[in-house]
């Protein structure tokens, strides 16, 4: 990683935690030395702790207020387990190299997988992540293995200070057999745009209706941000592609989506389009997460009523609250119908 990496931006939207913290044996690692070092430079207050799960005396005189505070905090520290779980649809594993959101999207699952602690997280130990990501290249061969690195963070956002991706991407680069993919949120990609990819990492923008943007995204990048990234993306010759989600039934939501379609087909390169993918992911809760949200956003306009909703069953024996059945239809086939009429050479990943 070079050290233009960790120069702080002027954008007023780039992450820049208020306390930074470091996990025993961070420091052992050159990545934990830079971002000790870059914490310094901003002048940030730097602590050491034994395990994030110690962190207990975050400032705040409400747990929404704590709660606040632990997602402007950012740990330091190593990734202990190198079993990767699954990521379907969207590959074959997930690729663990951050957690935590600094984003308050109100939906996130993140809300109930992070728990009462939900800081940022950044690994040093990229290197054995890596060595860990080549066994399971080598396992599946001769089919290409891919790996999403957008699971459990928004990577893009934390680029800046980890240069994670930038690992990744190179690593991946150079694998026949290997893929990568992350989507974001967030138009900072400018550390990407050098790099040698070859193709082989396929960079997602996570777009929505301006309704959805507008009331349930703060913390993020705007629209017109993103589609100025995604055209940085595409200008740097990575495969691109967009993820709508959540969709999400409201009045006016035909309109809506059919807004956005019509705002990327203006704005998408086209150099882009022959190999562009959309991923369609239709709005669901646990009831958990609706605790959870209803305590972190207690003003949300967002729709969790179980009485209107199907219950799916998922793994685990865990389930969620999906669309009924007609409506999850209507979504789908108008959004199907709507990409392929601006996009008739773009492939829908999934619809779930």
């Amino acid at each position: 990683m070079t050290t233009e990496v960790l120069t702080r931006s002027t954008s007023t939207s780039l992450f820049m935690p208020e306390i930074v913290y470091f996990e025993p044996d961070a420091l052992q690692y050159p990545k934990g030395q830079r971002i000790y070092a870059w914490a310094q430079k901003q002048g940030l207050p730097i602590r050491q702790t034994t395990s994030h799960n110690r962190i207990t005396n975050l400032p705040g005189d409400s747990e929404l207020e704590k709660y606040r505070i632990a997602k402007r905090t950012l740990v330091v520290g190593i990734r202990k387990t190198l079993k990767f779980e699954q990521s379907k649809p969207s590959a074959e594993y997930a690729i663990p190299i951050a957690t935590g959101c600094m984003a308050h999207c109100h939906y996130c699952y993140l809300q109930t997988t992070l728990g009462a602690k939900p800081y940022i997280r950044i690994y040093v130990n990229t290197e054995d992540i890596i060595e860990a990501a080549q066994k399971y290249i080598d396992e599946r061969l001769p089919e290409i293995t891919r790996f999403e690195a957008a699971c459990t963070s928004d990577p893009v956002g934390l680029e800046h200070i980890s240069g994670s991706l930038q690992e990744l991407i190179e690593f991946m680069a150079k694998q026949e057999k290997g893929r990568l993919r992350f989507v974001t949120k967030f138009q900072h990609v400018e550390p990407l745009l050098h790099l040698q990819h070859n193709g082989h990492t396929r960079i997602r923008f996570s777009v929505n209706a301006d309704y959805v943007i507008r009331h349930f995204e703060p913390g993020t990048s705007s629209f017109a941000e993103r589609i100025e990234g995604a055209a940085k993306i595409a200008g740097a010759g990575y495969p691109l592609g967009f993820i709508i989600a959540p969709i999400i039934w409201y009045e006016g939501w035909e309109e809506g989506y059919a807004n956005l379609l019509e705002k990327l087909q203006a704005s998408v390169p086209k150099t882009a389009i022959p190999t562009l993918t959309f991923e369609l992911i239709q709005h669901r809760f646990t009831k958990t997460a609706k605790r959870v949200i209803e305590q972190r956003y207690p003003k949300t306009k967002l729709e969790m009523d179980e009485a209107k909703r199907k219950y799916k069953w998922g793994k685990y024996g865990r389930g969620k609250y999906v669309y009924p059945d007609e409506q999850a239809t209507a979504l789908r086939e108008f959004l199907t119908e709507h990409i392929f009429a601006k996009f008739p050479e773009a492939r829908i990943d999934y619809f779930t």
